[in-house]
This record gives C-alpha cells, sequence and structure tokens, in this order.
C-alpha cells in the first residue's frame, strides 16, 4: 500500500503531462510545424515531486508520452526526434536542479535562481539542438525556426511551472486582504482585455506591473499562482485567436510558428519577473524575521536581568539602554536618565577615589578611559536618593563593523556590602580571612561570568542594531553587493549570539525544573550522523581529522532527538576545538546488551586530572582552556550531563594532559516490546 501510494504523486504528473501535451498539439497554430508550448516542465517535475518509479522508468514513459502526443498532429519520425530532445531536456533540467537525487530542491537564495535559471536554460538549448537536426534529417519545417519555437517554448514552460514544484520560503506576504483582492481583481480583469485587444501589441505590458506587484507584496505560492493565472489566459486567449500574439501570419507576413515563439518569449518575461521578486522578499522576510528575533533575545535577556546593572551610552557618554537591573540598583527610572550623560551618576569624591587608586588625574573621561576594557573594577555609584554605593563594573567599548567607537556598555554588580564585610573581615581572626577569601572567591567567579556575557553580547548587538538599519532602509529593493555582505555579517554574528543565548536559555530551564523533552524512538546512527555534520564545516579550514564508526543495523532509543543531538554536538565540537592541527577526532556508537555507549575521543590538550571531577559544572572551565585563551561559557557539559542524566543514562571521561580526552555517554538500551 505504501508503495502505491508513493506512485501516485508520480502517476498525476505523467497523466497531466499527457494531457496538457495534448491540448499544446491541438492549440498550435494552423500552418505551423512546431508542437505549441508542450508541458515538458511537468515531466521534468516528475522527478521532483516523487522518488517512485526509478529514473529511467519516468524518462522511458516522459518519451511514450511526448511520442504519442507529437504523433497525432506530426509524423512518425518528427515525432520521434522531438521526443527524444523533450525525454533529454527532462533528465538535463532535473539533474542539474537536483545533482540528481529525487527530491524538491530548495527556490531560497540567489545561488539557488542561478541554478533554477542555467537548468531551463540549457534544457532550452538541448530540445532547441534536438529540433534543428530533426528538421535537417526529417525535411520537416525550416530547421533553425523549429529549433528557436521549441526550444522557446520549453523555456517559457520550465521557467514558469517548475518553482511551483521546488521548496519556496513559505512566508505569508505583506499585503493585507483588501490588497491582495485588488491584485486579483487586476489579474482576472487586465489580462483577459489585453489579449482581446488584437490591435494593441503594447498592452501586453500592463500585465508585468500587476504581477511585479504581487511577487513583491503576496505569498510565495500565492504570487505563482497570479502567473499561472495570467499565463491561463495568455495561452487560452492566444489558442482562440485573440491578442497581439495571434494570427502573426495574415497580420505581419509572418510564419506562423513565430505565434509560439512571441507566446513563450512573453511567458518567459514574466516568469522572470515574478520568480526573482518572490525569492527577494522571502529572503529579506526571513532575514527580517531572524534579526527580529535576535533583537527580541537580547532585549528578554538585557531586561530579565535584574541583578546587574547594564547601561549603555552613546560616543558622547550619553545614556541610551538603561536596564530594569540599573533602575532597581540606582533607583532612577530609565525616562528619568536616558540622554543624560553618564556623569551624573558618579559624585566628584567617587570619581578622585578611583582616580588615586589608578594614579590618574581626577577627570570622569580620563578615569573612564582607563577603565575600559580591563575587566571588572570597583566603582562608586550614587543612587537616586543620593546614597554612594560600590558596585563592581566592567566596561567596553561598542564599535561598528569599520572599527569606530559608536558607544559604551557598563555592567555592573551592586557590591557594598561584600565591601563592608570585607573590611570586617580584615579586622577580624585569621579563620575568618578565610571565608572572606571563599566570598571573594565567589564574586569572582560571577563577574568574570557578567564580562563573559558583556563581551560575547557587545559585538553581536552591535551589528543587529547597524546591519538591522541598512536594511530597513533599502527594504524590499534589490540587494547590492554591499547590502548582501551585511546581511552576511548579521548572520555570522546571529549565529554566534544564539548559540550563547540558546546554552543560558536551556540552563535557565534546568534549574527551573526540566527540559520539557518530547521522547520519540530514535535512531541513535541517525542522531550521531546529523550531529557530526553540523560539527563538519568546522574542520573545513583545519587539518584535523574526523572518524565517524557507526554500526549497520539501527540501533533504536527512545528520548528526544534535538536534545541528544545537542549532546553529541556539544561533544564532538569540544572535541574539535580543544585538538591542534593533525590532530585526530573518532566518534563512535558500541551497542551492548546492556547499554548503548556514545563515545567521543580526541588527541586534544587533554584535562588535568585534579580538575576532572569539576568538568560538568555550570561555568566551570580548564585552567589550559583559560591559558590557551579558547573561547567558551564553561555551559556546554553541564548541558549536556543533564540531558543524559533525564535519559536515564551517565557520561563519564577519561583524560591526560596533552594526549587527549574520551567521553562516554551511557544510555540504557532500549526494551523490546511484549
Amino acid at each position: 500500500m505504501a508503495q502505491k501510494s508513493s506512485l501516485l504523486p508520480a502517476a498525476g504528473m505523467l497523466v497531466l503531462t499527457a494531457v496538457f501535451g495534448a491540448l499544446a498539439l491541438y492549440g498550435a497554430p494552423e500552418g505551423g510545424d512546431a508542437i505549441g508550448i508542450w508541458p515538458v516542465a511537468l515531466a521534468s517535475s516528475t522527478l521532483l515531486v516523487s522518488k517512485r518509479p526509478p529514473t529511467a522508468v519516468v524518462l522511458v514513459l516522459v518519451f511514450a508520452i511526448a511520442f504519442g502526443t507529437i504523433w497525432t498532429e506530426r509524423p512518425a519520425d518528427v515525432a520521434l526526434g522531438l521526443a527524444l530532445g523533450i525525454t533529454a531536456e527532462t533528465w538535463v533540467v532535473w539533474w542539474i536542479l537536483t545533482q540528481g537525487t529525487r527530491a524538491r530542491p530548495s527556490l531560497y537564495t540567489n545561488i539557488d535562481l542561478a541554478r533554477y535559471i542555467s537548468s531551463a536554460a540549457i534544457g532550452h538549448f538541448v530540445v532547441a539542438i534536438a529540433a534543428v537536426l530533426t528538421s535537417v534529417a526529417t525535411g520537416w519545417g525550416n530547421p533553425w525556426l523549429l529549433g528557436l519555437a521549441v526550444g522557446t517554448s520549453s523555456l517559457a514552460s520550465q521557467l514558469a511551472v517548475t518553482p511551483f514544484f521546488c521548496r519556496l520560503r513559505p512566508h505569508r506576504g505583506l499585503a493585507p486582504t483588501i490588497e491582495r483582492s485588488a491584485q486579483w481583481a487586476l489579474i482576472l480583469s487586465v489580462t483577459p482585455i489585453v489579449f482581446l485587444l488584437d490591435d494593441f501589441p503594447a498592452m501586453v505590458f500592463m500585465i508585468m506591473p500587476v504581477l511585479a506587484w504581487g511577487a513583491l507584496r503576496s505569498g510565495a505560492y500565492e504570487s505563482i499562482a497570479q502567473l499561472f493565472v495570467t499565463l491561463g489566459f495568455a495561452i487560452g486567449l492566444t489558442t482562440r485567436g485573440h491578442g497581439p500574439f495571434a494570427h502573426v501570419a495574415e497580420r505581419y507576413g509572418l510564419p506562423a510558428d513565430v505565434q509560439g515563439i512571441l507566446l513563450s518569449v512573453f511567458i518567459i518575461d514574466c516568469a522572470l519577473v515574478v520568480v526573482p521578486f518572490v525569492l527577494s522578499v522571502g529572503e529579506q522576510v526571513e532575514n527580517a524575521r531572524q534579526v527580529a528575533a535576535e533583537r527580541d533575545r537580547v532585549q528578554s535577556i538585557v531586561n530579565g536581568t535584574t541583578g546587574v546593572a547594564i547601561i549603555g551610552s552613546d560616543s558622547m557618554a550619553r545614556i541610551t539602554l538603561f536596564n530594569p537591573g540599573a533602575e532597581r540598583l540606582l533607583g532612577y527610572t530609565a525616562e528619568e536618565v536616558l540622554g543624560q550623560s553618564s556623569r551624573m551618576l558618579h559624585t566628584d569624591a567617587g570619581i578622585a577615589e578611583k582616580a588615586a587608586e589608578l594614579g590618574l588625574a581626577p577627570d570622569f573621561t580620563v578615569v573612564a578611559a582607563a577603565l575600559i576594557g580591563r575587566g571588572p573594577s570597583d566603582m562608586k555609584f550614587v543612587r537616586k536618593d543620593g546614597e554612594e554605593r560600590s558596585h563592581s563594573m566592567s566596561l567596553n567599548r561598542i564599535t561598528d563593523d569599520r572599527g569606530e567607537v559608536i558607544g559604551y556598555v557598563s555592567t555592573s554588580e551592586d557590591i557594598t556590602e561584600r565591601v563592608e564585610a570585607e573590611n570586617r573581615l580584615v579586622e577580624a581572626l585569621e579563620t575568618e580571612r578565610q571565608a572572606v577569601e571563599r566570598l571573594r572567591e565567589v564574586d569572582r567567579v560571577k563577574d568574570a561570568f557578567v564580562s563573559s556575557v558583556s563581551h560575547e553580547l557587545r559585538t553581536p548587538i552591535t551589528s543587529i542594531l547597524g546591519y538591522t538599519e541598512m536594511l530597513e532602509d533599502g527594504a524590499y529593493g534589490r540587494l547590492e553587493e554591499e547590502q548582501l555582505d551585511a546581511i552576511r555579517r548579521v548572520g555570522a554574528n546571529s549565529s554566534r549570539l544564539l548559540s550563547l543565548i540558546d546554552d543560558l536559555l536551556t540552563l535557565s530551564r534546568i534549574q527551573d525544573g526540566g527540559l520539557g523533552m518530547i521522547d520519540r524512538i530514535v535512531d541513535l546512527r541517525k542522531v550521531i550522523a546529523a550531529a557530526c555534520a553540523v560539527v563538519a564545516p568546522s574542520l573545513e579550514r583545519r587539518s584535523l581529522e574526523l572518524e565517524v564508526a557507526l554500526p549497520d543495523e539501527p540501533v533504536p532509543f527512545l528520548g528526544d532527538r534535538d536534545m541528544l543531538e545537542r549532546v553529541v554536538i556539544n561533544l564532538v565540537g569540544n572535541a574539535v576545538k580543544f585538538t591542534p592541527e593533525e590532530g585526530h577526532v573518532a566518534v563512535r556508537l558500541l551497542v551492548g546488551p546492556e547499554e548503548l555507549v556514545i563515545e567521543v575521543t580526541d588527541t586534544g590538550i587533554g584535562i588535568p586530572k585534579h580538575e576532572q571531577s569539576q568538568l560538568f559544572a555550570r561555568f566551570f572551565r580548564s585552567s589550559l582552556a583559560q591559558e590557551g585563551a579558547i573561547p567558551g561559557s564553561g555551559l556546554g557539559l553541564s548541558i549536556a550531563h543533564a540531558i543524559v542524566e533525564q535519559h536515564g543514562g551517565s557520561m563519564s571521561v577519561d583524560s591526560e594532559q596533552g594526549e587527549g580526552t574520551t567521553f562516554r555517554v551511557h544510555l540504557p538500551v532500549l526494551a523490546p516490546a511484549v
């Protein structure tokens, strides 16, 4: 039954090919030698929408349909030659679009657009050459005219129909219902009028702006549908003898086949207006959605950090950001301080005290410049009620893509109580001094975390803000190379930011009581393969060897696929990150009678023995990673450990400093059904 259902799409497409193929011959102009607009795109799309029957069988059926439909109106030898050309074009277009895979290709980016146009163009030349050779061999018609007529009709079919069977970005469009209704009203009224006015050929260009309007404002598939309706009117009315392309022999003294050529060129123009616009709008909408999502996530983190004051300012030190944490710690509302100089948050005495500590002149600008980029430093802040409080503050620049300073951001935490406790403990007994040191250590960890978050968010925030403005300024217009470069920068920085935010949100979910996993039967081989595929691009610029050894048979497991994949990505990503050049990373899946083991081995820098017991603690980073300045948040292993535990498993590690590391994920075997 499943095999029969998998054949239905192919069977339906081939039936449509036969029906429209017969109509193409029926609608060919009287006295012409060509075959009308034969639906070769439906034949090619048969290979895109189904995996069965095999490609060779589909091509044989396409040949049979082409020969049978053409033979009804043309000699058998002509039908044979054109059918061979149509079959060759079907294969060529499908192979270029998909590289030989039986799957719907994507039509998302400019690269996809170039592949779609080039496949149609190359297919056009294939069938045109076949038509020329057929004419020469059989003496049927003028070779060049027949080749041009058959080639342009095939190009029109491929450009207009193929996008409907590709994967387009499913954006819903920007136009409200009333605007979309107006678009359809114009399509349904202007197109028939244009093709009923026989004496005004230039009127046909009125259709182009309407189609472009729909492509820019409506959803992807709705725009393609508008194109189909327009072409349906054009082909139908031209076939019935109406419009600027009909009766070219009587009107202009041209060969009858020129009618099909002119109609095909019109279809090609319409398709090349609609499809690129649909892709461009879809890509811009998707980029805008991602940028907005990243901005919202960052804003949520900033607003949700109520224990830390995050204050942003422009290049002139005027306050532009004052988060809820700053409001709580300093007593001001955001409305009271926005636009004011950040100098208002410090007293003269506080500035002088910090200047003396640094050995500088007691000037706010000089002290601020000295604190930029030096990490956590104690600084006095004055609250709205006049109380002066001690903060542990990190101050950093915000730069644009050209390296120019566009502002500053400070993150600070009120440590007044800690400072007072330290002062009291200094005067206390030696035993109390040890408690103070532990308190300082805790605070240093928190300070390092705040500094890390500030550093990681700084550049992505700058890029998101800068490039969002650029995207908004040029929305829905054609993107130039400089704009494309900006969008790529936004994507790169957003990916980096999303990874960090994702870890923070996942950690929050763990602290709140669970990850909310959805358990399904998954094949652990596919989970591991997918995870390795995610990490693989990071190896392209490095001389590392990644070995993946998986069993031949499926390995079922009951769990959350995404979470399990995240565990493997974390482990393999760490192995790649901590392994120097010419190293080796191996990933294996071992199946035992009572447990499944995912083993990730590397020849990296290793982990000191005395630190291995802390590996799964939140925010822990080994001393070797810190000495090597290897980036990371210290969250990956703790999240992976929590995921594995929620799946009923455990993790273990074997490592020697300088000799590599092996992580093992132990999971219970899925019990067979009774």
